[in-house]
């Protein structure tokens, strides 16, 4: 159980916290929620112990493992899977306690100490430890080649993706995630999603995405006004208790001003009356004590729309058998090699087309659009553009290129120089640009406010296109449901790539996927496409454990010639029966240290294997009724598959593992 009580907490002269007193319950996901700069991280510093409340105390077990995405990722040259698994802190520890060991002279004391060692890293599952951490990556968007490679080879980003996978393998009891989804795409989204309703412990999550919140969270927290308020339910489920709780407010404030008016209009005709003066009196005294009823505010709305275009061409554009791509210098002589990402693309973009760019990470998506878009030329082919065509672009590079030494106001007249100073501020004012905000250089601005101005000025242009690479990214709840109402009154045609379900859903009406080097039409559904990315990773997670199994015979004598040897006693003259007799006693005393943990281990694996194999023959039963595969079953025939297939794998890792204990078993004889 985490308990804040009267906390109390200010950063320099801002007031966060102001005696703040909530409860969350062990097991509880729980979306954490605010405005920006409402105290959101520093609850956050807070539960991981390096920010200290002013007052009041936070409370959970001591006992508590706790895990959290570090914000920093050194440029190590330690591989992508040892990094990840480096996570699991109980291991890596046991690993270490383990060489230290083995470092020191042989004893009895030590060799019974190492088997000891080994137990605790069979029961810390080290030996499907890399099988784990290869899930964890497949998941996250790494391919198999990848995983070898160092973390100083990685982007930031993807940097980003091995410290989540870091915290997603530490065993933890509290997971604490903020923003995890900022630098993944669609299909890592659903994988993590997924990965965390299986989550055992108590997971706080800060998120800007509402389905994510939506699918992930039982309970949200509320920071509002200095305080911690707890709905249960999801985040629709809070948007509903949240706007009732405002209607309730508001009649209650309109029915005690309406009281307050009766009571002053009372004292107003007769205080200075001597017959109705004690009647006054009380009624002042009445109204004195009233308590004002602060009024439940809402957050400030805010909303944009963009222009209506100033033409219309179609077709839009028209490509013809083109290859999207990079040219590579080389760096010794003035030739280049090219590296096609999408093939023979024949596409057109007709007037009021409404599309989604579906595809797995590195599928090609981004490189499509800047082909389009003319920031990188076709390899081969040719793209014809419509009369009068009007590109408004976002990617989240184009944020980064702003001159952070300027105001919001420069950047609008940088590209509307003829138009007057008073207008460019009232447009910028619609996109919560205020006052001396307008003319303050963007470097202290937030990565949602860079963006906002990014998409201010594309709306000043009157595109008639549109094309958004994951234009959510650093955006708050608010900005995102204000763009998701202007790109669905857009008049002009659409074209998005991003992780945010509910934009696309609100403002797509089909979808297209780039996969295998192809732009193919996709008949279907984002729950279509979910199914999809499943099988498209259970493939890649069976390949994986395809390629950890060829060399198992190797790998299990390499870890069984790790264990504790059963070694002969050398037979001297010297040495009478009774002694002889001790030191064979001793010898017995060390091989059953030695095969006691594994023992242990084994029938541990044996009793996992046989609930799961109950499990099993359940779903094979239900699955044998042909009732489960009607019209109105089909969302729980598609849960139901998922966790058959799910509990199919874990017994597969179970057995091998089983086998591998054995093994060691033998060997410890």
């Amino acid at each position: 159980m985490i308990r804040l009580q009267q906390v109390i907490l200010a950063r320099g002269t801002k007031p966060l916290f102001d005696s703040v007193d909530v409860t969350l319950n062990p097991g509880d996901k729980i979306g954490l929620i605010g405005s920006n700069g409402a105290g959101k991280s520093s609850l956050f510093a807070m539960l991981r112990g390096e920010l200290h409340p002013d007052q009041g105390s936070i409370e959970f077990p001591a006992k508590w493992q706790l895990a959290h995405v570090a914000q920093e990722t050194p440029p190590l040259q330690r591989s992508a899977i040892d990094y990840a698994i480096d996570g699991d802190v109980t291991l890596r520890k046991l690993e270490a306690q383990l060489a230290e060991l083995e470092a020191q002279p042989e004893s009895h004391d030590n060799g019974i100490a190492i088997g000891e060692v080994y137990g605790a890293l069979a029961d810390a599952d080290a030996y499907t430890v890399r099988s784990r951490g290869e899930q964890l990556l497949i998941g996250l968007g790494f391919t198999l080649e990848q995983m070898d490679q160092p973390v100083a080879s990685f982007s930031g980003g993807w940097r980003m993706r091995l410290n989540l996978a870091q915290a997603l393998m530490c065993k933890s009891d509290l997971l604490l995630l903020d923003e995890p989804t900022n630098h993944l795409d669609l299909d890592a989204i659903i994988w993590l999603e997924d990965w965390l309703k299986r989550y055992q412990g108590t997971l706080i999550i800060i998120s800007h995405d509402r389905d994510f919140l939506d699918g992930v969270v039982n309970v949200v927290v509320h920071i509002d006004e200095r305080k911690l308020k707890r709905y249960s339910g999801n985040y629709s489920a809070f948007e509903r208790q949240r706007a009732a709780q405002l209607i309730l407010a508001q009649s209650s404030i309109e029915k005690q001003n309406r009281k307050r008016a009766h009571l002053q209009s009372f004292i107003d005709r007769f205080a200075a009356k001597a017959s109705k003066a004690k009647q006054a009196q009380s009624r002042i005294k009445a109204l004195e004590k009233m308590e004002e009823l602060a009024p439940l505010r809402a957050a400030a709305e805010f909303s944009f729309e963009f222009r209506e275009p100033l033409s219309a061409p179609n077709p839009m554009l028209v490509m013809d058998e083109v290859d999207c791509g990079y040219r590579i210098d080389s760096e010794t002589d003035h030739s280049f090699t090219e590296k096609k990402i999408v093939g023979n693309v024949k596409f057109s973009l007709q007037i009021g087309q409404r599309i989604g760019l579906l595809g797995i990470n590195g599928a090609g998506k981004s490189t499509l659009i800047k082909t389009i878009v003319g920031e990188i030329p076709p390899l081969k082919g040719t793209i014809t553009t419509g009369k009068g065509l009007s590109i408004g672009y976002f990617a989240q590079h184009q944020v980064e290129m702003l001159r952070h030494d300027e105001s919001p106001l420069w950047h609008l007249a940088h590209i509307a120089p003829d138009v007057r100073e008073q207008e460019l501020r009232n447009f910028l004012g619609g996109f919560n640009f205020p006052g001396a905000m307008v003319t303050s250089p963007i470097a202290p601005f937030s990565g949602g406010e860079k963006a906002r101005l990014a998409l201010a000025m594309i709306v000043w242009q009157r595109p008639n296109l549109l094309l958004l690479d994951e234009p959510t990214n650093h955006l708050d709840l608010e900005t995102r449901e204000a763009l998701t109402e202007a790109l669905a009154q857009f008049e002009g045609t659409l074209v998005v790539v991003s992780h945010d379900r509910h934009l696309l859903r609100a403002t797509t009406d089909q979808f297209i996927i780039v996969a295998d080097g192809q732009l193919l039409p996709f008949d279907g559904d984002l729950d279509d496409y979910k199914d999809w990315l499943y099988k498209t990773k259970l493939e890649q997670v069976a390949l994986a454990n395809q390629n950890s199994a060829a060399n198992l015979p190797e790998k299990t004598k390499a870890k069984a010639s790790e264990l504790p040897q059963s070694k002969p006693v050398p037979s001297t003259p010297q040495l009478d029966d009774k002694e002889r007799k001790r030191r064979d006693a001793e010898e017995r005393q060390r091989i059953a240290a030695a095969r006691k943990p594994i023992e242990t281990r084994i029938k541990r694996l044996e009793e996992q294997m046989a609930k799961l194999n109950v499990k099993k023959e359940e779903f094979s039963i239900q699955l044998a009724d042909s009732a489960i595969y009607s019209d109105e079953n089909k969302e729980k025939l598609k849960n139901m598959l998922l966790d058959q297939a799910y509990v199919v794998k874990e017994l597969e890792q179970l057995e091998m593992e089983w086998l591998e204990q054995q093994e060691f078993l033998e060997a410890a004889v």
